[in-house]
């Protein structure tokens, strides 16, 4: 399946894809492709509102707003995301979940990359409308659809261990 179509089957089975990806074996090329992927789509989706208020606020032009969201996007969010899919893992570890630190890595940069279309949009009508309610309710809607994702990824990466009860 097309990652394109894999990201509209998360929308319908958030956990369908993570499983499938898992199950294909820990390919971290894979991995990091995803991630990469998710951080050029989260730079797109800041560009319209960084355009706005270099227009609003010209004392600090488009080109220096968008070289720091530029760096921040593709250098510190994939390490900020490996960081935190390892905390994720040993928090998983520590419940008594047995599974794999790269499914933690995978459950996080697929949800990152499968919640883009909402964050795009939510970008886009950022910079066209600016700070009003309905940005800040598509903000929550992104941030809660990227929960969502990531829990039912990681709800496939780590089983429960036999003889645990599911309470």
């Amino acid at each position: 399946m097309s990652v394109g179509a894999e990201i509209l089957a998360s929308y319908r089975d958030p956990a369908g894809p993570v499983g499938r990806l898992i199950a294909a074996g820990p390919r971290e090329d894979r991995a990091l492709a995803m991630l990469m992927a998710a951080a050029v789509l989260q730079f797109v989706a800041r560009a319209p509102a960084l355009a706005r208020a270099a227009h609003l606020d010209p004392s600090v032009p488009l080109d220096a707003r968008l070289g720091i969201s530029l760096f921040a996007m593709l250098f510190m969010l994939p390490l900020l995301a490996y960081g935190l899919a390892m905390i994720a893992h040993l928090f998983m570890r520590m419940l008594g979940r047995t599974g794999a630190a790269a499914g933690a890595r995978v459950a996080l940069f697929w949800a990152l990359l499968a919640i883009a279309p909402v964050s795009l949009l939510h970008g886009l009508i950022e910079g066209l409308a600016g700070p009003v309610p309905l940005v800040r309710f598509l903000g929550a809607v992104v941030f809660a659809g990227f929960l969502w994702f990531w829990g039912r990824g990681m709800a496939v990466a780590y089983r429960r261990q036999r003889g645990e009860s599911r309470a």
